[in-house]
């Protein structure tokens, strides 16, 4: 069968001068591809059906007995830059998947929105006085065409910007959830689990019917209405609180944690970051630490994400173990209510091994030091002052200096004074000797800590710093003599030196560690001398910003400061005009600055008159916004059906979509069938959305117990850079390779210049946009070989002069299918030989999997493979070319569509079956194939053995372990000997 001769739109599509009217060039590529997108839009070829509702697919159906499939990419932001060639990578990805998914017959969800609140914008507005809405607005058409260009398979009703009012709407609304919400430790889950939010109302009802205790012991109605309020406020899981908050003067704004460096700096711009204390809204994302943790092991995530996030939520299995203070005769007038030091260890069992403690400076005990030193105090742990009060007071100064990080990272430098004071040992009555050292922070477990030198390395150095006493409690096998006396041992071991003089102490020796911190906690807890206890790393997040391009908070309040609920009827809270969109910033290192956000520049937002049950009253509004990572948190949710105003999510559509087992892959948790982004996001974005994710779960608007099932950290596309004599970058596309005797250089304008290898941006002039490759390539070309350039996970180098091979291997399926010169199809109905068969039902199952297993690159190399074979033939069969189509489709949609109307069928190849390989074409003759790197065996393939030299070294060099050892080496030859030996020399 045969089509008659089809006429390209245009003459530019037909080429060049002298070429032939019908060769695949980029003028051709971009006829075609343009040509497909707007039939796929006009024919909602990829519109995802739901179960019900407004949204069908293409024909007006719904879903039917399809099973759900739904794919997400992380939230891009809409530069003002536009899209350069790494940023696709993982969106070219997804498309595959879902292209793949969709052909095996799957109901696939894949659109893509727009996390349209940013910094960038605030700052152009700052600097141009024009609106962020304006730029932003201009921002998303232009990616906008930059994706649809690409050929990406998105439902377009689906899509939406977090600015939009109607989302913003639905975010507020989830802020009064957990501002209407608490958590209640002991409410049984449905999981059979302790612990989940529950609404405010209901804890107010408690108080009042009796059923919970009041804190503090009085009857709910002896309590005022204000201190009703104070009680539940207390409690919400969005909460305001006067607390230490990172501020950053150079910013005009507060920070949360994960938004500070290592360093101390903030995360965007690099300035200093100082603790203040500020009221500030808080969400308490501490309640979930267990849940954020545990349910880590019920979804399929790389596992250096997830201990990311363990690392970052920080829990830890321990005691709570008070030291009584010793009776000092000249200490100060004591704190009331400061009588023992309490610390928190993972390690109770080496109780007996400590030999002294540590207490942040501005540990309340700091504040009763003796007026003169203890008898024997040795001259190293006095600071060289003459008492104790002297040497805290100056200590205590030198450390407010410095910010909670500084502090964290000279803890090698051991400083710190004692205190004058001692702690009594519960488990012997020894003396213990406080010091306070700035390494020791308050705002982390209790602000103090014992110290087991013999167990710990840096309480050895500390003790050998101050001449204190070193006590080994863990010996392996219990010999105390296997000890190297000159380092602390950290190893594991029987217990040793844990025995109490009195009958009614505590024995440890000779147990097992674990055994021995159950004993201990036991035996603690029975003498009032402690509690065994879990802690946190992971802080409550803070919610405040102070800035303009953010969504603002549903809350007002009245005259006594209290924060009150917008009436939901009146959501959204639209941002106001003002005149100017900055915060006030600071010197960078006025540490003693104040936030002043811009919303409070329009009093007459600012003011509101509104009527809350009590009549009309004027409220004062809340001039923070809320962080950009709220939008974030959810949208994932809106995409089910962003047209629904009556539901933040419908139930149904929720259930069908991420409902736990909702198809053959999902989880007991449910959630996103494939989420693919950075791994920059693993405690971010992704931290904050399970947070949310989970109290809407309690609150019984989801059902899943995570939001993405599935996670998948794609790596990056970089680049060469270039830079003169100066050091200064110069263009890289204007860069000329030389090569002399084997040795290469680069010049730009006639001089040399250097290479380095790094990420693609303006600042090193290295950018390529998508825009450049599809006018010089067409989309399917750039497809073609960002999907073949390695491992979806590894980053690698971009060379746009290696495009030219993803270029020719569509050209020659072209002409494989269509005569260059007349246009028609040369496919014959001839059967295909037995050879011919078994390459194209190999392929079939190889494909199958690679594509299964996110693996395109490997894929791609065997429909290259077939292709050449095809190549090979004096006539390509129609059954043997029509199924390469079909496989090649994921990758480049265009051309694919293009050969299937050719070939004769009148209907989009998107929903054709993926082709099925049959077993009786896959017993074939093989040879293993040795694969080495720099003369090692790095990988083994299996090949037929009349593979060709060409086929064979595609073949090799997408081996996945190959790739990995190449990495970003540039390979200088490959040595082949059909069929059993590659060797590859980089």
């Amino acid at each position: 069968m045969s089509t008659p001769e089809t006429t390209p739109r245009s003459t530019d599509a037909a080429g060049a001068p002298g070429e032939p009217s019908f060769r695949y060039t980029p003028a051709m590529a971009e006829e075609i591809e343009l040509r497909w997108q707007d039939r796929w839009e006009s024919s909602g070829t990829f519109y995802a059906a739901n179960p019900s509702g407004a949204l069908t697919d293409g024909n007006g159906e719904h879903a039917g007995d399809r099973p759900p499939f739904f794919i997400m990419d992380m939230f891009p932001y809409p530069s003002g830059a536009g899209l350069h060639v790494g940023h696709p990578l993982g969106y070219i990805a997804t498309d595959v998947v879902g292209r793949f998914r969709r052909m095996q017959g799957d109901n696939v969800l894949h659109t893509l929105g727009y996390d349209a609140f940013g910094l960038p914008a605030e700052q152009f507005a700052v600097q141009t006085g024009q609106h962020p809405r304006t730029t932003t607005e201009a921002n998303m058409v232009n990616m906008r065409r930059q994706l649809r260009r690409m050929g990406l398979a998105h439902d377009p009703r689906r899509t939406f910007a977090t600015i939009d009012p109607e989302y913003v709407r639905w975010t507020q609304w989830i802020f009064l959830q957990m501002f209407g919400s608490w958590y209640d430790v002991d409410a049984v889950r449905p999981d059979g689990g302790t612990g989940r939010a529950r609404p405010i109302a209901e804890l107010e009802a408690e108080y009042a019917d009796g059923t919970r205790a009041v804190p503090g012991g009085r009857s709910w109605a002896d309590l005022e209405a204000g201190e009703q309020r104070d009680v539940v406020d207390s409690q919400r899981l969005a909460y305001v609180s006067e607390a230490p908050v990172n501020w950053c003067p150079g910013l005009g704004t507060v920070l949360a944690n994960e938004e500070v460096t290592s360093d101390g700096r903030s995360e965007r711009g690099n300035f200093p970051v100082f603790q203040r204390s500020l009221r500030q809204w808080n969400m308490r994302i501490t309640a979930y630490a267990d849940r954020l943790v545990d349910d880590l092991d019920l979804i399929d995530w790389p596992e250096k994400v997830k201990a990311m996030q363990r690392n970052w939520i920080g829990r830890s299995e321990g005691a709570q173990v008070r030291f009584a203070l010793q009776p000092s005769a000249s200490a100060q007038d004591a704190v009331p209510g400061v009588d023992g030091i309490e610390v928190f260890t993972t390690r109770p069992d080496t109780l007996f091994g400590a030999t002294f403690m540590v207490v942040a400076p501005e540990h309340p005990v700091v504040d009763q030091v003796p007026a003169a030193w203890p008898e024997g105090t040795k001259d190293a742990w006095t600071g060289g002052h003459a008492t104790p009060r002297e040497a805290v007071t100056a200590y205590r100064s030198e450390a407010a200096a410095k910010t909670a990080v500084e502090r964290q990272a000279d803890a090698g430098k051991k400083t710190g004074v004692f205190t004058g004071l001692f702690g009594s040992n519960p488990v012997d009555g020894a003396a213990v000797p406080v010091f306070t050292a700035d390494y020791v922070l308050m705002g982390y477990g209790t602000g103090a800590i014992m110290a087991v030198p013999g167990g710990d390395a840096r309480d050895f150095a500390f003790a050998e710093a101050f001449d204190l006493p070193v006590i080994y409690t863990v010996a392996p096998g219990g010999d105390v003599d296997a000890l190297d006396r000159g380092e602390a041992f950290t190893g594991d071991g029987l217990v040793v030196n844990s025995a109490a003089a009195s009958d009614d102490g505590v024995t440890l020796d000779g147990l097992d560690v674990a055994t021995a911190k159950r004993t201990v906690i036991d035996w603690l807890e029975a003498r009032g001398a402690g509690t065994g206890t879990v802690t946190y790393r992971l802080r409550d997040w803070l919610f405040s910003r102070q800035r303009y391009w953010g969504e603002p908070f549903p809350i007002v309040y009245g005259e006594d400061g209290r924060p009150l609920a917008v009436p939901e009827n009146q959501l959204p809270v639209d941002l106001p005009e003002v005149p100017d969109y900055a915060p006030r910033v600071f010197d960078a290192d006025d540490a003693d600055s104040s936030p002043e956000p811009p919303l409070g520049r329009n009093q007459d937002w600012v003011d509101v008159e509104l009527d809350l049950g009590d009549g009309p009253r004027t409220y004062r509004r809340d001039t923070n916004t809320m962080p950009n990572w709220a939008g974030s948190c959810w949208y994932y949710l809106r995409y089910l059906d962003p047209t629904d105003d009556e539901h933040v999510v419908s139930p149904e559509l929720e259930k069908y979509w991420l409902g736990a087992h909702h198809n053959a892959s999902s989880g007991p948790a449910g959630g996103v069938d494939l989420y693919v982004g950075g791994v920059e996001h693993a405690v971010l974005h992704l931290l904050y959305a399970r947070f949310w994710h989970k109290v809407l779960h309690d609150l019984g608007h989801v059902s899943s117990l995570e939001p993405f099932g599935k996670l998948f950290n794609q790596g990056y596309v970089q680049a060469y850079a270039f830079r003169d004599d100066r050091g200064q970058p110069v263009p890289a596309a204007e860069v000329e390779e030389h090569e002399d005797g084997g040795t290469t250089t680069y010049t730009w304008n006639g001089q040399t210049v250097t290479r380095e290898y790094g990420k693609m941006g303006k600042s090193l002039k290295n950018v390529v946009t998508p825009d450049e490759m599809y006018e010089q390539y067409g989309a399917d070309t750039f497809r073609v070989y960002e999907m073949s350039m390695g491992p979806l996970d590894l980053s690698r180098p971009w060379e746009t002069r290696a495009v030219v091979g993803a270029q020719r291997f569509l050209q020659r399926l072209w002409r494989n299918v269509v005569d260059e010169t007349s246009g028609r199809t040369t496919v014959v109905e001839t059967p295909a030989d037995a050879a011919t068969l078994r390459a194209v039902h190999r392929t079939i199952a190889d494909v199958t999997v690679e594509m299964a297993e996110m693996r395109p690159n490997t894929a791609i190399a065997r429909l290259i493979t077939l292709n050449n074979h095809l190549t090979s033939l004096g006539e390509v069969p129609r059954e043997a070319v029509e199924p390469l189509v079909l496989m090649t489709a994921p990758v480049a949609p265009h051309i694919a569509e293009e050969l299937w109307q050719r070939l004769g069928h009148a209907e989009s190849l998107a929903h054709e079956p993926f082709p099925t390989a049959l077993d009786e074409y896959l017993v074939e003759e093989s040879v293993t194939c040795v694969v080495q790197v720099k003369g090692k065996v790095r990988g083994k393939i299996t090949v037929s053995p009349s593979i060709s030299e060409e086929d064979l070294r595609a073949a090799a060099l997408a081996e996945p372990n190959v790739q990995r050892q190449i990495g970003d080496a540039e390979i200088r030859k490959v040595i082949i000997r059909a069929p059993k030996l590659v060797n590859v020399v980089v």
